[in-house]
């Protein structure tokens, strides 16, 4: 088995879904699902193309409630391509003898290959060879060849190739009760006997999207004597193409397509842009070559030289593709987010959330110029952020736990159970922790590259006005002389209120209140470290006063951690007051029981009952800090250090593993003390996807942040890869299990090259470079290292320490 391919055999209608999610094709620009070019949205397939930043809303009636909400729009299908044979039907697997299927994922090239041999109602045999790409250079082309062999049969062949305007947004089916008819406008165009234009405008965002193919077909390399016919219906526009094939004819069709939204920089207008780069595009076979170039320079900058077991190498492989599927060089120039389920399918509406939390460290170490970007689409939405915080009486930013098009808060009020049917109050717009992630992702890159331009002009802002926030946020509570933060929802989103209360929110979220503290802390250094006039600046220009820095230190000195028993953090305030879940009797009578809300809620029961959790919220801590950052956290609030491996314990047992990032986590926080269950958890990483193990999920889009969480885990968490405090600190422990690894990463600007095994590490620099030295510790050695050197570090009991050559 090749650890580069995903292949798939026969047709499986019922796991046709998880297929066209694991096939997507994208550029970061937009990305195609892998459905097959003949197929409509139909139950088994979904075609879908997705645009960066193409967002669109709608009003529903919805629970007896006017609900307005924003989606990532489903842009005209350009795929469409069917055929037939004499006056026989067009081509439908299901109606046909199909005698060899194949689809075969290139994670090397981002190329799928379909092969597929039939045999028709009259015994007609006809071979089947389709290749696809969403170019990796030319953000705005897509490519499908289409390669047919009459095997035993002569006589006319008619292709028709076209785009379908008519799709709507309807691949998740609890969200069908939304109305899914975003594009408006639909027109349509021949330009010429090869080309054809459809451009449609989404209802209320108004962005233009235009798409124009060319087709040019040959058969048996000369082409035919044979007139295009122009069909033309609402909404879609197609070119049927009849031709004489005699047997073991070769007919070849070569559609490309340009897409082009009035959101483009460097453009006129999209119609014209996409028509006049269909014309001057080059062919089929050169275009694959400059693809496959782009992507050898991705995998170049991503370079994972694993030796582990061939699934394993073959899914983390699958995982890296999707990311620079949804996130390319060509982002730089985008202003969007991460969508929390890639460019890949209409779950969560293409909302961006937290995740970024788990991608951003992955591109930070590989292409840094990416995780910049994605931070400027939060410092763009700043403003609304401070809308939102003084709308809300608070004072700096509060941004939002889902986003979309202009970062106001798109969490929906109401979500539907699929067990029992209902729509449920939903308060999960409270997990203010959003702002630390954003935060932390901000500080993490400075740490890691140095981008003081970026830093002083846009980080540091983010940063100060996020402390603002979570400082307002919290309270002064006298009786305890501590400051508290009431009435959020954490990282588990199980809990979101009290038992039998009306409050919305819980009080004293460990995750959040701990944070906080690490937050007003790094405000504080990050105005220290500043230069003295951008500090002034800054100072002046958001009128921070020095009883407000005062506050913050205060904060990080005084706030409260709720604590229980013998040093478990509570994850909330009176998080062990709830009741015990019997855990085994409900394994026993469902199974799976990862969304133990919707089972509880269905029983007319509720998770906020119960010591339960979705996923890691106290264990986050963990997973977020070293145990010396905590350590230090802690010591400066006044509290003893807790037991981590005990904290690990008391919420493993009470985590029902609902999301596909409690994984991510787990294998994190287990991998210092119990590398056998942390392998388990990475093994449930790399399955999260490949086999649908959430049943039914991926269909709906990939989880994008276990993908990227799962390259993380291997080279900051198993290689112990870890930047602060300006240096590239090294503490490997990596899995026998895994066999060596060897990466690429950049530093401060510096390409590094690190072999990883065991306790044992070597770095090496690139030659020729002339930055300056980067600084390099592992235990108690640190060494700098210039251009084109080497140095081995060793934690083995009794190794030699660092070498240096």
């Amino acid at each position: 088995m090749s650890t580069w391919q995903i292949i798939y055999r026969g047709f499986d209608p019922g796991d046709e879904g998880r297929r066209e999610a694991l096939c997507t094709l994208g550029n970061g620009y937009f990305a195609t699902r892998g459905a097959a070019p003949e197929s409509r949205a139909d139950g088994v397939h979904y075609p879908g193309t997705y645009i960066a930043g193409c967002y669109n809303r709608l009003t529903s009636a919805v629970a007896g409630r006017e609900v307005e909400h924003e989606s990532l729009v489903n842009a005209p299908n350009w795929l469409l391509l069917t055929f037939r044979v004499g006056d026989g039907p067009w081509f439908d697997p299901a109606r046909v003898e199909l005698l060899d299927h194949e689809q075969e994922m290139d994670l090397d090239r981002g190329i799928l290959v379909r092969r597929l041999r039939f045999r028709d109602g009259r015994g007609r045999t006809t071979r089947v060879v389709q290749r696809r790409v969403v170019h990796m250079a030319e953000p705005h082309l897509a490519g499908l060849e289409t390669t047919l062999v009459a095997e035993d049969w002569s006589g006319p062949l008619t292709i028709r190739c076209g785009i379908d305007g008519t799709v709507t947004n309807s691949g998740v089916e609890r969200y069908r009760e939304l109305d899914g008819r975003h594009l408006a406008d639909v027109r349509t165009a021949e330009i010429g006997p090869d080309v054809v234009v459809l451009h449609a405008r989404t209802s209320q965002s108004r962005i233009r999207i235009a798409e124009a193919q060319r087709v040019r077909v040959l058969v048996d390399g000369e082409v035919p004597d044979a007139t295009p016919v122009l069909v033309r219906r609402d909404g879609v526009i197609a070119h049927d193409i009849t031709a004489d094939v005699d047997r073991n004819a070769e007919v070849r069709v070569d559609k490309i397509v340009s897409l082009h939204t009035s959101r483009d920089f460097a453009s006129t207008e999209p119609v014209a842009e996409a028509i006049e780069q269909v014309r001057d595009a080059a062919d089929f076979d050169d275009l694959l070559r400059s693809h496959c170039l782009a992507w050898a320079r991705l995998h170049t900058a991503f370079h994972f030289g694993l030796s582990t077991s061939e699934p394993a190498q073959q899914a983390v492989r699958l995982h890296l593709c999707h990311l620079l599927q949804t996130v390319s060089p060509h982002t730089a120039d985008l202003d969007v987010g991460i969508p929390a389920r890639g460019l890949h399918g209409e779950a969560y509406r293409g909302h961006i959330f937290w995740d970024e939390l788990f991608v951003l460290p992955s591109l930070t170490l590989h292409l840094p110029q990416l995780t910049r970007a994605l931070l400027r689409y939060r410092y763009r939405r700043l403003p609304r952020a401070r809308k939102a915080a003084r709308d809300n009486g608070f004072a700096g930013a509060m941004f939002p736990w889902q986003s979309g098009s202009n970062g106001r808060e798109e969490s929906q009020l109401v979500h539907l159970n699929p067990l029992s049917g209902r729509w449920l109050v939903d308060h999960t717009h409270l997990q203010r922790h959003i702002g630390i992630a954003i935060a932390h992702n901000t500080w993490h890159y400075h740490q890691a590259t140095g981008d003081d331009e970026f830093h002083q002009d846009h980080g540091a802002e983010m940063i100060l006005e996020i402390t603002r926030f979570f400082a307002s946020l919290a309270d002064h509570d006298h009786s305890r002389d501590r400051y508290v933060i009431r009435g959020v929802v954490g990282p588990d989103e199980y809990h979101t209120a009290y038992p039998g209360s009306n409050r919305p929110g819980i009080d004293n979220n460990a995750y959040t209140n701990v944070m906080t503290a690490w937050l007003c802390r790094t405000a504080v250094q990050v105005l220290r470290e500043l230069p003295a006039d951008r500090r002034g600046e800054l100072v002046d220009a958001l009128d921070i006063r020095h009883h407000e820095i005062d506050r913050w230190k205060r904060i990080a000195q005084r706030m409260f951690v709720p604590f229980h028993g013998d040093g478990i953090i509570s994850q909330f305030e009176g998080y062990e007051q709830l009741a015990e879940l019997d855990w085994a009797a409900y394994r026993r009578r469902y199974g799976d029981i990862q969304r133990l809300d919707r089972i509880l809620e269905a029983e007319g029961d509720d998770p906020n009952r119960y010591q339960a959790s979705k996923q890691a919220d106290v264990l986050m801590l963990f997973h977020l800090l070293s145990a010396e950052e905590l350590a230090e956290l802690f010591t400066g609030l006044g509290y003893p250090m807790p037991s981590i491996p005990d904290n690990i314990d008391y919420y493993l047992e009470r985590t029902s593993h609902g999301s596909t990032l409690s994984a991510v986590v787990h294998a994190w926080v287990l991998a210092r003390s119990r590398r056998h269950r942390a392998l388990k958890f990475f093994d449930e990483v790399l399955a999260s996807d490949l086999h649908d193990t959430q049943h039914g999920t991926t269909s709906e889009g990939i989880h994008l942040a276990a993908m990227a969480g799962s390259i993380d885990l291997l080279q900051r968490c198993f290689a112990g890869i870890e930047v602060r405090g300006g240096v590239l600190r090294l503490n490997p422990l990596w899995p026998a299990e895994l066999g060596p690894l060897e990466l690429s990463i950049r530093f401060r600007g510096q390409p590094l090259t690190i072999r990883v095994t065991g306790r044992t590490a070597t770095v090496r620099t690139a030659a020729g470079h002339t930055r300056e030295p980067v600084t390099c510790a592992c235990g108690s050695r640190t060494i700098q290292l210039g251009p084109g050197e080497t140095a081995r570090f060793s934690l083995e009991p009794g190794a030699a320490g660092t070498t240096t050559c």
